[in-house]
């Protein structure tokens, strides 16, 4: 079997802030200490005047966790006073975290959002931040244009949601055409697959369930293949979401043992392919099948395992055959964009200044929207 790596998208090339080792504890970030050892200079505000809030949607996603990591690092080396807080999948509680740091004091807010599936609680965020006049960025989970349009000083950082879907469906649809009988285990000429999808609502898990299907079939079909069925046929949403909304391991896990205790080799109707809305999802679903024998390193027997993020255990479970291919959504690139405004906030220029380099969102009749950037993804494979 032949697989392609291709290379990652550095978006922020050039741009971006060199990267030092550093995290916050749990529920707070840790404050980078005045550097005293030269002139303070005065053209620009000193750190004691930017303080910086960052809300986490939950600390414990994977993904999140890889921008935390990057993202301290680069306002450790800015040299601004910020904290992380851990919102802990909770919308209230991180609406009462936003509120208290205004209170406090704080004179900037990076958020990733809690609540997607509708608009009030960013909205609420931009409100209260607008009424202080303090500068908002939102981040990875998508924020309605409307509300980032609501004010001036408010910017979003994410990805266009629907190109991990394409991604994953492009090379998950050549990769079938190019291994079909290998994969096709009872020989009946289809493909039977399950869909773990991280959350209803979500921007980014409603267009990977949708295209990562459609674009497979797309494939198949130009190649004369039948398009991908769903394992079970009861299910008319044709995938299984994580009720808590937290994209979790834990969640795949259930779900494939779930699955392998009616679909499996010895009934002759053996899920054939996994799809997952990230890499955490993917390596749970990977759990399951290894503790029936399957996805083993060095063994003969494997079901293809999609996920998306590109984390570090993902890309070494791909090198090692142990799962097929992932799309890759960068973290550090997305830390790095984030820090580019922040860095503007600090120096006193414009909040969406020196970010000509970027790919920028548009709206449904194709104009761009200037306070809306995009980080690329890329495919990951063996």
């Amino acid at each position: 079997m032949k697989l392609r790596k291709l290379s990652a998208l550095l978006l922020a090339g050039a741009m971006c802030l060199s990267i030092a080792a550093c995290s916050g504890g749990s529920g707070s970030g840790t404050p980078a200490p005045a550097d005293t050892s030269a002139p303070a200079d005065t053209s620009a505000p000193v750190a004691s005047d930017l303080k910086v809030g960052v809300f986490y949607y939950q600390y414990s996603d994977v993904y999140i966790t890889s921008v935390r990591t990057n993202l301290d690092a680069k306002l450790n080396e800015l040299g601004v006073t910020y904290q992380d807080f851990d919102g802990a999948n909770s919308q209230p509680t991180q609406t009462d975290q936003i509120n208290t740091a205004i209170t406090d004091g704080y004179n900037l807010l990076i958020v990733n959002i809690v609540e997607t599936a509708s608009p009030e609680a960013a909205q609420s965020a931009v409100d209260a931040a607008k009424a202080k006049d303090i500068p908002i960025i939102f981040f990875n989970r998508e924020v309605s244009d409307d509300v980032v349009n609501s004010y001036e000083k408010c910017a979003f950082v994410g990805t266009d949601a629907p190109e991990a879907g394409h991604l994953q469906g492009k090379m998950i649809g050549e990769y079938l055409v190019e291994n079909w009988d290998a994969v096709d285990l009872n020989g009946d000429g289809k493909i039977t697959y399950a869909m773990m999808k991280g959350q209803e609502g979500n921007a980014e898990a409603e267009a990977r369930t949708q295209y990562g299907v459609e674009d497979a079939n797309a494939v198949l079909a130009e190649a004369g293949k039948p398009a991908l069925e769903f394992y079970d046929a009861n299910n008319a949403s044709k995938y299984l979401v994580d009720q808590t909304g937290a994209w979790s391991a834990q969640a795949a896990t259930d779900y494939m043992n779930t699955i392998l205790g009616q679909y499996n080799e010895g009934n002759n109707n053996m899920v054939e392919l996994v799809l997952a809305n990230n890499d955490g999802m993917a390596e749970g679903a990977i759990s399951a099948l290894q503790t029936a024998g399957w996805n083993v390193e060095g063994g003969d027997k494997t079901i293809p395992v999609y996920g998306v993020d590109a984390m570090d255990s993902a890309v070494q479970k791909i090198d090692a055959g142990i799962m097929t291919g992932t799309v890759k959504q960068d973290g550090e690139a997305m830390a790095a964009t984030i820090a580019t405004l922040v860095k503007n906030v600090k120096d006193g220029a414009d909040l969406m200044a020196n970010t000509e380099s970027y790919k920028f969102a548009v709206d449904e009749e194709g104009e761009t929207i200037p306070s809306k950037i995009q980080v690329p993804y890329a495919m990951y494979t063996k």
